[in-house]
Parts: structure tokens; C-alpha cells; sequence
């Protein structure tokens, strides 16, 4: 039996995910090579400020391509072009740093841990949807991610196949049409409300996924939908309990 989204109508055949915070704890991936570079270089930084700043980058960044300023370049070159900001906003000139080991140290976005539910949750609605992430990762960011942290993907498109981020409707669209699915037969899975509200806008189908530790402890985080999504829960597990009868 199909599952059917009541804000489409239609049975959910493919499952997506939003990666950064919803399936992947990008703030602890981040600190833990912020630890590492500082130590090789003799830095007294702080880890997790520097990992909300180097993330404080991104929705300007984007924005500079949504908004045409800027052509499209990959999330590649935008977050090592954002680590040359945060190290100057710290007083440290990154010509003074090996260019390889500065752009190593952006690779860091390639290598964050799952979530502990994670890879549970997406093996669980693999068994009956198509998965897969729709992220504003590029393609190889995704892939070394995925091979890293053992996600179970039955493909990967990263945003440089649509050559657009979200919330650009293109974000939401193009993986629908490359799956040869209607929009309503595809399910946004997210932490981030604003993105699931810009992928219904595009009319698709959407789960919440609480994530209340993805800007640290004690630190506003996604606890609770405050919309009325076609599924919330607690973990990607949770939601596979959703789908479950889809699954049996």
C-alpha cells in the first residue's frame, strides 16, 4: 500500500532528504576539523564558533547566485570561499596558510556524521521508496559523504544537476523530473521548516524532522513542527514508522 500525502493526494514514491542538519550533524563534523587545524597550526580558536560562523556563510553565499550576482558555482567553492572569510574575520590572512591544506579543511563538508538515527531511518524507507538527497551539496560532496558515513542512497543528484539552490523552485523540481515522478509523488524530508515550505509551495510532499542539537545544546533548534506537515517526527525513524504501512 502506498502512502498518500494529504497536501498532494498523491502516493509518495520517492523519499529526499535536506542533508546538512537533517541527516548529517554538521556542527560536530565541523568542529572536529576546526580542532584539528587549529592544533596543527598552533591556534587557540574556538571550535564551534568557528563551525556557526563557517556556517553563517552559507545562506549569503547562496544567495549571491539566487539573486544572479554571481553565476552558478558549486557549494564546493562556496565554502572554501566562505573559509577565507571566517579566517579573516579572525585576523588570520589565509595567504599565510598552504592553499592544499586550506582547501583540505574545506573538504571537511564531505566527511560529517550521520545522525545515530540516520542510517537506520533511511535503510527502513528504502525498502519502499526511492531515496536520495535533494541538497544544496554538489554531487561529489555528496557521494564522499555518503560513502563515508554508509548512507544508503539509491541515487545521488546534487544541486550542480539542477544548477540551482534551494528554496529555488528548480531545486524542488528538477530531481522530481529526473525521477520521472510528479512533484506530489516526492517527499521533502527536513529540519528546516523554511525548506519544507518552499518544496510544498513546489508541490511536494513534506515530513518534519525534529533535530532540537543542530546548533549545539541549549541552542534554538528544530523541536517541534509548527506547521502542518504530512508527517513530523522525532527521527527519520519515526517517520519510516509513518510510512510503515507502505512498507508492509
Amino acid at each position: 500500500m502506498t502512502y498518500l500525502a494529504p497536501s498532494t493526494g498523491l502516493g509518495v514514491r520517492a523519499v529526499l532528504f535536506d542533508v546538512f542538519g537533517t541527516v548529517v550533524d554538521w556542527r560536530s563534523g565541523i568542529s572536529a576539523a576546526v580542532r584539528s587545524f587549529a592544533r596543527g597550526h598552533g591556534l587557540e580558536l574556538d571550535p564551534y564558533a568557528f563551525a556557526d560562523s563557517w556556517r553563517g556563510q552559507y545562506q549569503p553565499a547562496m544567495q549571491r547566485v539566487r539573486s544572479g550576482e554571481r553565476p552558478f558555482v558549486s557549494l564546493d567553492v562556496l565554502h572554501r570561499e566562505n573559509l577565507d572569510d571566517v579566517l579573516r574575520g579572525l585576523g588570520l590572512e589565509p595567504g599565510g596558510f598552504d592553499p592544499h591544506e586550506l582547501d583540505e579543511f574545506a573538504r571537511a563538508w564531505h566527511f560529517l556524521p550521520p545522525w545515530p538515527d540516520s542510517v537506520a531511518g533511511i535503510a527502513a524507507i528504502k525498502r519502499g521508496h526511492i531515496v536520495g538527497p535533494l541538497s544544496n551539496g554538489n554531487t561529489s560532496l555528496l557521494l564522499d559523504m555518503a560513502r563515508a558515513a554508509g548512507l544508503p542512497w539509491d541515487l545521488i543528484l546534487g544541486s550542480d544537476v539542477s544548477r540551482a539552490y534551494k528554496p529555488d523552485p528548480e531545486a524542488y523540481l528538477r530531481p522530481a523530473a529526473l525521477l520521472g515522478l510528479k512533484p506530489g509523488e516526492v517527499m521533502l524530508a527536513a529540519a528546516h521548516e523554511a525548506d519544507l515550505a518552499a518544496a510544498r509551495e513546489a508541490g511536494l510532499a513534506t515530513a518534519f524532522i525534529a533535530r532540537p542539537l543542530e546548533h549545539g545544546p541549549g541552542r534554538a533548534g528544530a523541536r517541534a513542527a509548527t506547521a502542518d506537515w504530512d508527517l513530523a517526527g522525532a527521527s527519520i525513524t519515526e517517520i519510516a514508522d509513518h510510512l510503515q504501512p507502505a512498507l508492509s
